[in-house]
């Protein structure tokens, strides 16, 4: 099982409401409140998570009534005088006439191997969009590869595809079933194809691309990872073709990410835990300006890996698990690594 940065596969459905109460703001977060308690009764939803809500003139988007982010959901109806239920208030008193409103939420879950539950903080993202009160479109996200016959990697994957596809089908229906709806089946992607319970048996055809999650996540984690900071030549290289050694970068009892430094070359990176989330990434950004104070000391790749390991702590960013790093054959296996737990 891989996670990744980018959707796996989606579903939509369209609705016609069918009275005012339907076109309200409000009706955004009792479905998708409503989708979230499906999807925690299959097990594949955690207690609380994070959304957007906005509402937005059509057909001008760029005029912004309402736009929160960073929301605290907790799958249900948010209680009066929260930061969710004051933008819905908001939404209520401005949504009027052509207005699209737009509630984002990203759902945390549990996905099984070998009857073990393992989290991963992206596992499905919900929206639900309301177009001038008249159409109402329901989307459902998935980032993980524990669906399909075959993972990202190519490699098939039976025992997993048991666990946790049966899961998805009779959320899938459940969810039908609540939105009086069929759902329409996102399109071919680099990853896998949807189907209306699930996702086709790659092992049919073969996948669209080989090792589709090497190809693309790994290039497109890097680029995440060095959008938030300044750019700059003063650093290690990012790529290896020996060993590496590498640290476990953990806050608390989650693992965010892997410090690491080739055995052969002058190269060294930060590999971000993708299930652990958006807070991989912030905390992987830090320990890459770490890198570059190393790199500019005149450190060698390895001693700048020792050099971390005894550096204050931060715990906002992570500390340093064990102070002895462990060794990994390739850069390609501790990435592997960090897409899988």
């Amino acid at each position: 099982m891989i996670t990744s940065e980018d959707p796996v596969g989606d579903w939509t459905w369209e609705l016609t409401p069918s009275d005012t109460h339907e076109g309200r703001p409000a009706r955004a977060v009792e479905i998708a409140a409503a989708i979230w308690d499906i999807l925690a009764r299959h097990e594949l939803a955690a207690p609380a998570g994070k959304g957007s809500f906005s509402v937005r003139s059509v057909p001008n988007a760029r005029d912004i009534l309402v736009d929160v982010k960073d929301i605290a959901f907790e799958g249900k109806i948010p209680q009066p005088d929260t930061v969710l239920s004051r933008s819905v208030t908001q939404a209520e008193a401005v949504a009027q006439g052509d207005t699209l409103v737009s509630f984002r939420v990203q759902c945390p879950g549990y996905w099984l191997e070998s009857g073990a539950k393992h989290r991963a903080e992206k596992l499905f993202v919900v929206q639900v969009d309301i177009w001038k009160s008249s159409l109402l479109v329901v989307t459902l996200e998935t980032y993980s590869d524990v669906w399909l016959t075959m993972d990202t990697r190519e490699r098939e994957q039976d025992d997993v595809h048991a666990e946790n596809a049966p899961r998805l089908a009779a959320a899938l229906e459940s969810i039908s079933a609540l939105l009086d709806s069929s759902p329409a089946p996102g399109d071919p992607n680099r990853h896998a194809t949807p189907t209306e319970t699930g996702f086709e048996d790659a092992r049919d055809e073969g996948p669209a691309y080989v090792d589709s999650w090497g190809t693309f996540e790994v290039p497109a984690r890097s680029r995440r990872l060095r959008s938030s900071i300044p750019p700059s030549e003063d650093e290690y290289p990012e790529t290896t073709d020996h060993p590496v050694r590498y640290f476990t970068v953990q806050r608390g009892d989650q693992i965010l990410g892997y410090l690491w430094a080739s055995v052969g070359e002058e190269a060294a990176g930060y590999e971000p835990r993708t299930a652990a989330g958006d807070e991989a990434f912030e905390a992987g950004s830090e320990w890459l300006l770490r890198l570059r104070e190393a790199h500019a000391r005149g450190l060698t790749a390895l001693a700048a890996l020792d050099w971390l390991a005894h550096l204050s702590p931060r715990p906002e960013i992570g500390d340093i698990f064990k102070k002895t790093p462990a060794q990994a054959p390739s850069l390609d296996s501790l990435e592997e690594l960090s897409g899988r737990y």
